[in-house]
């Protein structure tokens, strides 16, 4: 039986990552639709940026106390993908909670840190649902958040909070099994998926062993579905934040790049010599009207958008009752990349 649940959990494995990997060379198509951009210098003062905006978030304690829900979930985030690697080994292995004898009793201590932090990821995600779906947010409500990226977002929120309590059903579970059946291994008592037990303590072993690796399939299927998933959402920005905040101008804010052609132009009325005034082979243009106007970092950009809306909020056009929303730019250069790089697969 254990050979047949391996084999399974290779298969879902694979097909995991084909999917996964599909959609990232169609997400790097897709970039590689804007024009080349050579950034070269300054890697210590990057590495810092990248450190302390996309791995510190700090960017996001300029309000504390979503600041503060946001910094449960990503430390969640980290910390308890360390048990998944042990669900993966034991997935592949057919072993049962494989570093529990070679942990000790430091196992029993990060398994209680995994399940605060996974209450805690539960218990912010709760709170994020209310406020965006209950408290009047202006931001939450314009007029590009439309059907799906409102969706998107809840439905991001409805899977962390199953999947955590995921756990916790399977850990209460297999506290029960750990005295009634030896391929559970002792633990030690797990606070909060104690207070689960009385729900299940009443039931046959058979029944435990059911629910237990129900959970774990659950869990580890819902882990890796989330991963493909992501890659869809604008949650995607849980990785691309790295490569953003890295590559990001390090020129002071508002500083913008002068137009050979139009300098030139500019000198020449106000009577300044100018060194080539041979006019340019192609005619200059302002802006872009297409994808491939922008650079590959404005589409990889596109992609780390959050769609959080506090661009626009900020944005002095907006606040007076225009509808220019740097939000909805970042998010239509996006699904213009996507629809571009589609059809050019075909």
């Amino acid at each position: 039986m254990d050979y047949i649940q391996q084999i399974i959990f290779l298969i879902t494995l694979v097909a995991a990552g084909y999917f996964l990997l599909k959609r990232v060379k169609q997400i790097k198509s897709s970039i590689q639709l804007g024009q080349s951009l050579n950034i070269a210098g300054n890697t210590t003062e990057r590495i810092r940026n990248m450190a302390l905006v996309a791995f510190g978030q700090k960017k996001m304690f300029k309000k504390p106390v979503p600041a503060f829900l946001h910094l449960l979930i990503y430390v969640g985030f980290l910390v308890i993908n360390l048990e998944v690697m042990e669900f993966i080994l034991d997935g592949l292995l057919g072993t049962h909670r494989l570093f529990a004898p070679y942990l000790g009793g430091f196992y029993n201590v990060l398994m209680n840190i995994f399940e605060f932090l996974a209450v805690a990821v539960l218990f912010s995600c709760v709170a994020f649902l209310f406020r965006r779906n209950v408290l009047n947010i202006k931001r939450f409500k314009s007029a590009e958040m439309t059907k799906w990226p409102t969706l998107d977002a809840n439905l991001i929120l409805v899977i962390e909070i199953i999947l955590m309590l995921a756990i916790l059903t399977m850990n209460a579970n297999d506290q029960i099994l750990q005295g009634r059946d030896s391929h559970y291994m002792a633990t030690g008592e797990l606070f909060f998926s104690s207070l689960f037990i009385p729900l299940f303590e009443g039931m046959g072993t058979a029944s435990l062993v059911v629910v237990e690796r129900a959970a774990w399939w659950f869990h580890i299927i819902g882990i890796l579905a989330f991963a493909v998933y992501v890659t869809y959402s604008k949650h995607l920005h849980i990785f691309l934040a790295f490569p953003n905040t890295y590559y990001a101008s390090l020129k002071p804010k508002g500083e913008m790049n002068n137009m050979d052609s139009v300098t030139n132009e500019v000198n020449m009325m106000l009577g300044i010599p100018v060194e080539n005034s041979e006019p340019p082979a192609e005619i200059g243009s302002f802006g872009a009207k297409d994808v491939k106007d922008l650079s590959w970092l404005n589409i990889m950009n596109a992609y780390s958008c959050t769609e959080c809306g506090r661009c626009t909020a900020e944005c002095p056009a907006n606040q007076t009752g225009k509808k220019l929303s740097p939000r909805k730019i970042m998010m239509d250069t996006r699904d213009s990349a996507e629809e571009v790089s589609k059809s050019l697969a075909m």
